[in-house]
Parts: C-alpha cells; structure tokens; sequence
C-alpha cells in the first residue's frame, strides 16, 4: 500500500542528474585568495650579499689555543678538562694578554650541544679574542 500522489500536468519534477559546481567554485576562489596573500609573505626576505669563502686548511702553529667540546659538553683546554666557566675565563685573560695573540680553535664534536660552544665565543669576545676559528674535518669526497 503505497502512497501516490497525483501529478500536476507541466510541474518538473524530474531528478537532476547535473552536479552542482557553484559551491566548489567558490571553495577554489577563496583558497585562490588565500594563496595569493600568503605567497608573497613566505618568499619574502630580507636581501643580504653573502660572503662567499672557500674551504681552506688551516696549519695550527705552537702557539695556537685549542679548546675542545666532548659530547657530554665538557670544555677542554688541549686536554685538560676545565672544572667551570670561571677556569676557562682565566686562561683566556692570559691568552688575551699575550702579543702577537694567538688564534683560539674551537674543536666541538657533532653531538655535542650548542650552549658550551656558545659559552666559549662569548668568553673569547668578552676577553678580547679577535682570532676565534672551528675545526672541522673536510667532507668525504
């Protein structure tokens, strides 16, 4: 016992079988737009120049101060460990003081953290260091 109902002669009823492409137009237009305002915000950039150094070996003379970072973070005077801060801040006076001064080589390992290092160019600057290098091994060929 199903329903009928009557039909009005000129009524279209028919099912559409068109897909309604007005809502995905407009999803496209408003990520257009979006895309448009970001684009130039990520590219972007503040236009340096910037220096262009080629890799070069570096011969350490008798008077170059070595300073190591282990992987644990310990400081290293050549190879003797340094119990603080302070410690390191004295031998670096005293390499301050000498004349000509020597380049201080920071040798840190891969793992290592970056506070330690960053330690070790401050003292360096607040002691006056002008020569400060990193050690490093050349990439494989």
């Amino acid at each position: 016992m199903a329903i009928q109902y009557k039909r009005i002669p000129g009524d279209d009823d028919r099912l559409m079988s068109d897909i309604n492409t007005t809502p995905l137009v407009d999803v496209m237009l408003v990520l257009l737009i979006i895309f448009l305002i970001t684009i130039p915000v990520v590219n972007s950039s503040v236009a340096v120049q910037l220096p262009r150094e080629s890799v070069r070996v570096v011969e350490a003379t008798a008077d170059t101060v070595l300073i190591s970072v282990d992987a644990q973070g310990a400081v290293h005077w050549f190879d003797t460990p340094l119990p603080d801060q302070q410690a390191l801040l004295d031998r670096l006076s005293r390499v301050a003081a000498m004349q000509p001064q020597p380049e201080v080589h920071i040798r840190a390992d891969a793992r290592a953290d970056y506070a330690p290092v960053g330690r070790i160019v401050l003292a360096c600057q607040q002691m006056g260091i002008a020569r400060v290098g990193f050690v490093a091994e050349a990439p494989p060929r």
